[in-house]
């Protein structure tokens, strides 16, 4: 058993693979537990369809590397975008991130569909390649985790306010705009870090499930973190040495990115068992 888990990562590009979905199971589970206190699954859906356009042009321009900036470029606008519609208040979050979700990935598809010869490149940024992540991958996903956690420590206590009493906050003078912004801007970082890696379909997984699974576990917020970032690297080390054992071992190819989340997805379906279980047991 031991020898599953860490044989496979004496290889350069599975050692590669394992710091880049640690670092996302760190960056995910932190960040995705004040998305599910904020309600903001729905938001974090929008931008990863609407970075895909970014995507498209980013590497028509440059190819490989071109994508992250390109992603960037598109996240921030959707997130800024969102933030100041949502502040008018005449229209409601859902239907402003339905438009910007449509608007966006329609422009995505417009521009794939013209370009045949690249298709199957651009769908492995659908879900993800962490196979193929290389040192400037890591580099960047590194800093984002860096600022998002400068971020989290700096402000933690303010986007904790403004998700249990925004009216609240703003009477005692935070700008909920300016929050909002903070926020949603983090959730696009995670978004574009997480591109290449498990693509921009399955990262809202990195960033719900963790989390949701702490949030079963415990009440108190620092654990919850705790558990979320936990959960997140330990199903993102099982999920890599799975998928290479099922690959390499038993000649049955599975997706690594796509492993992580299933793998995630089983914990959480354990928690929720067993919490059931204690209940009916308490009864």
């Amino acid at each position: 058993m031991i020898d599953i888990l860490v044989t496979p990562f004496d290889r350069p590009y599975m050692t590669r693979a394992l710091v880049e979905a640690l670092l996302l199971g760190a960056l995910c589970g932190a960040v995705g537990v004040y998305v599910l206190l904020r309600r903001l699954a729905f938001l974090t859906d929008a931008v990863t369809h609407t970075v895909f356009p970014g995507v498209v042009v980013g590497f028509l321009v440059s190819g490989r590397s071109g994508i992250v900036p390109g992603a960037l470029v598109c996240a921030v606008a959707a997130a800024a975008l969102f933030t100041a519609i949502a502040a008018t208040r005449r229209v409601n979050e859902d239907a402003t991130l339905a438009v910007l979700l449509t608007a966006f990935f329609a422009v995505g598809v417009i521009l794939i569909s013209r370009q045949h010869s690249y298709t199957a490149d651009l769908t492995a940024f659908l879900f993800g390649h962490v196979l193929t992540i290389d040192t400037t991958d890591i580099v960047v996903t590194a800093a984002v985790t860096v600022l998002a956690g400068l971020v989290l420590l700096g402000l933690g206590k303010e986007l904790l306010l403004r998700a249990f009493d925004p009216e609240w906050a703003r009477a005692t003078g935070y700008r909920i705009t300016a929050l909002d912004l903070v926020s949603n801007m983090l959730i696009a970082l995670v978004v574009v870090a997480s591109v290449q890696a498990v693509g921009t379909v399955l990262v809202i997984a990195m960033l719900v499930v963790p989390a949701a699974a702490a949030r079963l576990l415990s009440e108190r917020l620092g654990v919850i973190v705790a558990v979320a970032v936990l959960v997140g690297m330990v199903g993102a080390w099982l999920g890599l040495a799975t998928s290479y054992e099922a690959s390499v071992g038993h000649d049955l190819r599975l997706a690594a990115g796509a492993t992580i989340v299933l793998v995630l997805v089983a914990f959480y379906a354990l928690v929720t068992l067993g919490q059931a279980t204690r209940r009916l047991v308490r009864r």
